[in-house]
């Protein structure tokens, strides 16, 4: 071998594994897979995580809730779109209890209790929380951005996704999925 053909090939593997690893970084992108399979018909399982409530002792998961409607909803405090749909989720809870068919469960996204403590306490919510600091559960869902809504039927798998700020027509139609 020439003393210029080791370099050269040191050259072309270097720069095939440039660009091999800058094709991985940017074909990762956002996980869509729960959402395009919702968006085919299917029911994937709901990935369930025991979490800390919020503001009293205990954990919760989606598995303990099996048999009933799940609103899991993520959020912030910081989150101005978390706020303004706050009403939208309360009136989910109120038809959810009123039907006896389940519950919204909200999950804070990465903050200090206070602030979430405060959010429930201003924005009044009447339904349980629970803490994901380190965002596990996020990240089960491909959540990344706020807020998140994902509705759970009775049997724990994934009936709808909305993913940014609900409305009530939204809502509706999402938890008539489930209720019929």
């Amino acid at each position: 071998m020439s003393r210029l053909t080791v370099p050269a090939v040191a050259a072309v593997l270097g720069v095939a594994l440039i660009a091999l690893l800058g094709y991985g970084v940017l074909a990762k992108g956002e996980d869509k897979s729960l959402d395009q399979a919702v968006a085919n018909g299917s029911r994937p399982t709901a990935p369930a995580r025991e979490l800390p409530l919020l503001g009293k002792p205990g954990q919760q998961s989606i598995a303990d809730l099996k048999g009933k409607v799940v609103v899991l909803n993520f959020w912030a405090a910081w989150c101005v779109p978390c706020k303004a749909e706050a009403p939208v989720l309360k009136r989910a809870q109120e038809r959810l209890q009123k039907a006896g068919a389940g519950t919204v469960l909200g999950v804070t996204y990465r903050e200090a209790t206070p602030n979430s403590m405060k959010f429930v306490k201003d924005e009044g919510v009447p339904y349980p929380s629970v803490r994901d600091v380190e965002g596990q559960l996020a990240e089960d869902y491909g959540t990344h951005k706020l807020p998140e809504t994902f509705v759970i039927d009775p049997e724990g798998r994934i009936a709808a996704i909305a993913r940014g700020q609900v409305d009530d027509a939204t809502m509706t139609e999402m938890l008539d999925r489930v209720l019929g």
